[in-house]
């Protein structure tokens, strides 16, 4: 079995663990969900009936059979707060929650790689004390407060941006783009300090190592050394942080999604919990997993692109 094999195999693999678990989650979280719907007041009869269409008076494995063969083609069900399909809320949330979140790891990306090199080529000196302080002013401060200070500053007080306000992409990219900047900004600023630290000092481990001492002795440019070479390698451990950290830029969506009032995943979400609308909140489940799973796939597969030693493996 090739490379490519194998790690499909195991990205459908862990897909399965997470659906079986999702199922499981929310069949042992106490309550029943038509009592949750129909209220305290609601008859026996009129509970057995919602629990007949619904499907949870049935064994658990016939449950989690239709739920595994509905997971399979997309089909999570009815909604039992909106009575509607749970793709079909997820299709209209989801863009949102995506944009922002792939704008805010570009941003990480196109931030993070300068200054990460800046600093090391800096090192002890005035530029890479300056890139560490702000790198720990980074990490120090949550996303949903960076949020709240950028509205204040940026929305509030210089009105450079309205902010509460989204604009639909497929109405006008530059109002999107511009009611998404500040929300990704704070989610990008942790992980810019991340990938910061982390790449000054793979750069710093590359540039003790003996293939530089022999690139300087035939007289190639330090310029020359640093991003054809040392970055090269320096980038791979790198991008196993990138990949693992679009998982918390998901996850931090949710939350910096409430502070700007976007309608994304976020109050969704909690809607649905607070709901117990335990087919919305298992497809939402669902979809985020798949999405980090198949990004550090992706990372995988660059692994191979960037490092020979893999590819002969």
């Amino acid at each position: 079995m090739n490379y490519y094999a194998r790690r499909l195999l195991t990205l459908l693999l862990t897909m399965l663990f997470v659906v079986t678990l999702t199922f499981a989650a929310f069949r042992i979280i106490p309550g029943n969900p038509a009592l949750t719907i129909l209220g305290t007041e609601a008859s026996d009869e009129q509970i057995a009936l919602l629990e007949q269409k619904l499907g949870t008076d049935r064994p658990l494995t016939e449950q989690f059979a239709d739920w595994l063969k509905g997971a399979a083609v997309l089909d999570f069900g009815q909604s039992l707060r909106y009575s509607e399909p749970v793709l079909k809320l997820i299709k209209e949330r989801f863009p949102v929650t995506l944009t922002l979140s792939l704008l805010a790891l570009s941003i990480t990306v196109l931030t993070a790689v300068p200054l990460g090199i800046g600093a090391a080529r800096a090192k002890g000196k005035a530029a890479d004390f300056i890139i560490s302080v702000g790198t720990q002013f980074g990490l120090a401060i949550p996303s949903f407060w960076m949020g709240i200070t950028l509205i204040l500053v940026f929305g509030l007080t210089l009105r450079w941006f309205t902010v509460s306000t989204y604009v639909p992409w497929s109405e006008n990219p530059l109002l999107s783009l511009k009611s998404l900047i500040l929300p990704a900004i704070a989610l990008a600023v942790p992980q810019v300090a991340i990938v910061v630290r982390y790449l000054r000092t793979t750069m710093l481990e590359q540039l003790q190592l003996d293939y530089v001492r022999t690139a300087r002795s035939k007289g190639l440019k330090e310029r020359t050394i640093l991003l054809r070479h040392v970055l090269r390698n320096a980038l791979l451990p790198v991008i196993t942080i990138v990949g693992i950290n679009f998982g918390e830029l998901l996850a931090g969506s949710l939350v910096v999604e409430q502070v700007f009032t976007l309608p994304g995943f976020g109050s969704l979400l909690i809607t649905a919990i607070g709901n117990r609308d335990y087919p919305l909140v298992q497809g939402m489940v669902i979809l985020i997993a798949f999405i980090v799973v198949t990004a550090n796939f992706i990372v995988d597969l660059s692994y191979r692109a960037l490092d020979p030693k893999i590819r002969m493996r």
